[in-house]
């Protein structure tokens, strides 16, 4: 039986930050059960924003831009689940994770009827997706609309949210790496992804 794969995505702009030391922790809990796991830095590849041009919908895929989704699109194909986390900035998600979930909209598959029923290319094939989120405010209240952007997307796509973290009261670069209890927390939520994903 092949392995689960699984893609950690962080949206920080802030490399080796709170958002990218979580994402590790998640991803080695996943690895501790076998899985293969690859961790995805946005800030790392150039990524152009949709334009709404729809050219997908006919095409199947993006053609509109030759960038860094043409090298992550067989990445979301290939792994079944998948682990999105981004810091918040201004009660929601960076610009960074924003523009990765729009330039997800090749994955629909709509009708003609506008608007009418869409379906997704990645749906019942028992994906699963951890989302989280890290703020520095205390209050989870504070985080605003930040889950909610990471979340909806991917049921929409078809995944189920297995679990949702979030982390509060970090600001600091890489602050969260003197909490031991978050840390372990985000591993094992790593390890009960890769697991249920067998």
């Amino acid at each position: 039986m092949k392995n689960v794969k699984i893609l950690g995505v962080s949206g920080s702009p802030r490399k080796n930050g709170n958002t990218d030391v979580l994402l590790d922790s998640f991803l080695r809990g996943a690895e501790s059960e076998g899985a293969d796991t690859k961790k995805i830095h946005l800030k790392e590849y150039s990524i152009e924003s949709c334009i709404g041009c729809e050219a997908c919908r006919k095409d199947g895929t993006c053609t509109r831009f030759h960038d860094g989704m043409e090298l992550l699109y067989p990445e979301i194909e290939e792994c079944k689940g998948i682990i999105l986390g981004s810091p918040v900035y201004n009660y929601n998600v960076t610009a960074e994770m924003k523009t990765f979930i729009d330039r997800l909209y090749p994955f629909y598959v709509f009708t003609e009827q506008r608007p009418g029923p869409y379906s997704s290319k990645l749906e019942d094939q028992g994906r699963k997706a951890l989302i989280f989120t890290v703020c520095e405010q205390v209050k989870a209240e504070e985080m605003g609309f930040a889950l909610e952007a990471l979340g909806m997307p991917l049921e929409a796509l078809g995944y189920e949210i297995f679990d949702k973290f979030e982390a509060t009261g970090y600001f600091s670069k890489g602050e969260v790496l003197k909490d031991e209890s978050i840390l372990k927390k985000a591993f094992e939520a790593g390890k009960n992804l890769a697991i249920s994903l067998r």
